[in-house]
This record gives C-alpha cells, sequence and structure tokens, in this order.
C-alpha cells in the first residue's frame, strides 16, 4: 500500500527521464542479430527490457551490463541457440510479439512463456500474419500464451495489416529479414517506426513511402552500432500532465525523444490549451529535445481513432488531462486499450470515478465530463497490476485536498523502477 501525498507546493525543476522502453527494447534485439558489438547508452532498467535481455542471454548471446550501459556481443541471425527451457517474456507484450517474428525463421523450436497477466494477451494478431510468411506459431485454444515457434524457412510475401499495432508490424519486419526475397508490409494506419529507424542505422535496406508502406529487402548484413537510448516521451508524458494539471508548477524535461509516431500527447497538451515550449536538440538518430511545461487552463478535447497510434500508451493521461478541462471530452476509436496489460478503458473509468470525476464507459473509449477540481469519493485507488494505470494514480493524487492510498504500486517497476523518486524530486519531497 502506497501513500499518495497532495503537491501542495506544485512541481518545479529539470529531470532526465528513463531511456525509452521501445528503443531500449529494439537495441538488444538488434544489437543480438547483427555482427559485432553493439553499446547501449541510457538503456531502460525496467522489468520489461530485462525480459528481453534475459531471453537472448538464454539464446545463446552474451550480454553485459553496467547500470544504463549495455554491451551486446551480436552473432547475427545465425549466431541464435535453441534455449535448453522456455523463454519467460515476463510481463513484455513487446518482447512476446517481436521474438515471435525473430524466432519464426530459426532452424529450432522455443516455446514462450510469461506472467499471469502477459499470458491473457492476445497473440493471434501475430501468429496468424506470420502464418502468411511461412511462420508456424502454436499458441493455446484462447490465442495466449505459452506459444511454441517452431522456426522454419520464411518466404517473402505482401501482407496489409489488419491492426494498427507497432508491435506486430515489427514481427512482421523481422520475418521479412530472414524470407527468400523483397517483402510489403501495409500497415492499416502509421505506428511507431523504432524499428524501421533502427534496423536502417544497423544497415539493414527498409523504406517507406506514403507514410504506411514497408519494403524490407531480406538478408542484410547487420553491424554493431552504438545507439544512444532519448528519454521516454511515454514515461516523461506523466510529468508533462502532473506539471500542467497542479497548480503553481514549471518543470523542464531533458532529452526526450520526439519522434513524430509518439508526439500524441504533446499535441494533446497544445490542443487542450497548455503552456508547453519545445527546444530541439540535434542529433544523429531520433529526435529529440528539452520540453518545458506550466500550470495550464485546460480546455476539452476530441480524440478519434486516427490520433490513437501515437498515444497509445498515453490514453490514461489523456483522460485525466480531460477530467480537468472545464467542459466534455470524448475519446473514441481505442479499443486497442481493452488487450493492453488490463482492460484500460475499464481501468481508467474505475479510477477516475473514485476522484469524483463523471465518466462514461463506451465500447472503444470514453466521455469525460472534467472540472477543475474533484471531490474525492474513495480514496483507495489501485494499479489494477498495471504500470500506467499506477503511475497515472500517483499523478492524479497530486492535485487531491488530502491524503490518497494506492494497492498493489510494485506494478509500476515494469516501466520505471526510480517513478517516486523522481516524482519526489520535482515535487521536493526528496
Amino acid at each position: 500500500m502506497k501513500r499518495l501525498l497532495p503537491a501542495k507546493n506544485g512541481l518545479h525543476g529539470t529531470l532526465i527521464v528513463p531511456g525509452d522502453k521501445s528503443i531500449s527494447h529494439r537495441a538488444i534485439m538488434l544489437g543480438a542479430i547483427s555482427r559485432g558489438d553493439t553499446t547501449i547508452h541510457h538503456f531502460l532498467n525496467g522489468e520489461d527490457c530485462r525480459s528481453t535481455m534475459q531471453a537472448f542471454r538464454d539464446l545463446g548471446i552474451k550480454i553485459e551490463q553496467a547500470g544504463t550501459d549495455v554491451l551486446v556481443h551480436g552473432q547475427g541471425f545465425e549466431g541464435l541457440k535453441q534455449s535448453a527451457n522456455p523463454l519467460d517474456m515476463g510481463n513484455s507484450g513487446t518482447t512476446t510479439r517481436l521474438m515471435m517474428g525473430i524466432l519464426a525463421g530459426t532452424d529450432f523450436t522455443t516455446t514462450l512463456t510469461g506472467d499471469s497477466s502477459l499470458q491473457q494477451r492476445p497473440m493471434k494478431r501475430v501468429s496468424q500474419p506470420l502464418s502468411v510468411f511461412g511462420g508456424e506459431v502454436e499458441l493455446t485454444q484462447n490465442g495466449t500464451l505459452p506459444a511454441k515457434v517452431i522456426g522454419r524457412p520464411l518466404h517473402h510475401a505482401e501482407y496489409q495489416m489488419t491492426v494498427a499495432s507497432a508491435q506486430v508490424k515489427s514481427a512482421l519486419v523481422f520475418a521479412a529479414l530472414q524470407a527468400d526475397g523483397v517483402s510489403t508490409i501495409i500497415e492499416k494506419l502509421p505506428t511507431r517506426n523504432h524499428t524501421e529507424i533502427m534496423l536502417q542505422q544497423f544497415g539493414a535496406e527498409i523504406t517507406t513511402r506514403d507514410n504506411r508502406i514497408i519494403s524490407v529487402v531480406p538478408h542484410p548484413h547487420l553491424t554493431g552500432q552504438v545507439v544512444e537510448v532519448p528519454g521516454d516521451i511515454s514515461s516523461a508524458a506523466f510529468f508533462l500532465v502532473a506539471s500542467t494539471i497542479v497548480p503553481n508548477s514549471e518543470i523542464t524535461l531533458q532529452r526526450v525523444n520526439l519522434n513524430p509516431t509518439r508526439i500524441g500527447i504533446i499535441q494533446v497538451l497544445q490542443k487542450m490549451g497548455a503552456d508547453l515550449s519545445i527546444e530541439e536538440l540535434s542529433t544523429k538518430g531520433e529526435p529529440l529535445g528539452n520540453i518545458t511545461v506550466r500550470t495550464s487552463k485546460l480546455r476539452p478535447i476530441n480524440v478519434g481513432a486516427e490520433m490513437i497510434p501515437s498515444l497509445i500508451d498515453e490514453l490514461p493521461l489523456v483522460a485525466l488531462l480531460a477530467a480537468c478541462a472545464s467542459g466534455r471530452s470524448v475519446i473514441t476509436g481505442a479499443e486497442e486499450l481493452r488487450v493492453k496489460e488490463t482492460d484500460r478503458i475499464k481501468t481508467v473509468v474505475e479510477e477516475l470515478r473514485k476522484l469524483g470525476v463523471h465518466v462514461e464507459e463506451l465500447p472503444d473509449g470514453m466521455i469525460i465530463d472534467g472540472q477543475p477540481m474533484w471531490q474525492v469519493r474513495n480514496s483507495q485507488l489501485a494499479s489494477h497490476g498495471d504500470h500506467r494505470i499506477g503511475m497515472m494514480d500517483a499523478i492524479a493524487a497530486l492535485k487531491a485536498s488530502g491524503e490518497l492510498m494506492m494497492t498493489n504500486e510494485e506494478a509500476i517497476n515494469i516501466s520505471y523502477p526510480d517513478f517516486f523518486t523522481d516524482l519526489g524530486t520535482l515535487t521536493g519531497r526528496n
């Protein structure tokens, strides 16, 4: 049980947020399937990314770590060796789905398992399109883990995606790298493109046209690189929102990832009238910059399907922003939230109602009647075992008039082990 205290003096100061989770995952993966050493700086040392690291160690890849610096001794696709035991994916959907694409073209069989939450998440969305490339993944009758990936030669394909998912897209790209000819993957909507950017850095021939048609040339000569992981916009988002909604606040978050496929939360803040400014920094890889945000009076917003892919992880925070705006906001087209670590539509509605916010649940989103001040109805908040719900609760509690409590706060360690320490730095409690 975690005590959550209001931020009576606001949030102030500067902070470098942890490394981007999506990029940290992919840096380990690409380092492993490349030839030579890959050095990763500012790696996110959360449980999900450690699941990826351990999986590749189990597949025979030597990986050394010193804090947030990681050295991967890459062996190429052909250097992966069959694991003596099932690979434990922990709570990481990214690790699971991307590994399916990597393992589909091996010459051995691998079993993937995970924790109780991960074993409820849908995996047919990966196994079915992989079969178009010749991949074979056996799932439970419910289409969930444990999964058996039966490695075999893969063939090229053209595939039109039916879900807007960067995880599914990346799994197919990894499979296409091992195919017998050039493959084309057509996205339903543009999603985060970290896999494509990093593959180009490592030497792959992969191109994108019209923002969603991806061409992959197989069997590239991938060479180890130095990867500087920018700050995770999904982690930064919690503090951006906190500084926006808590009176008397002004903070600067440094070296944050500004990839155009990830800045939906910034666009939402700007549309809602947030006092926010960005200093862009020069970089050889992903775009990044320093973001300053101050307490703001917010307008309501309507968020539809076209915006969802760029802020899918931040939608609980969009709901929280809407709860603080003066007027009615509507979020639709977000049915993907129902198959995250929790049913995030249901859990967000439940937690906001505890805080006294009027929220109507929709099949694909929610309607929120916002107001600058709330009357808390239930001081017992819950993370529901979901790291992003737990962090949303902690940020919401900063606005409360008194102390609140939260159960299962350890779920936050999945993506942000130092979250409460960093929050304490900005609220002056450390």
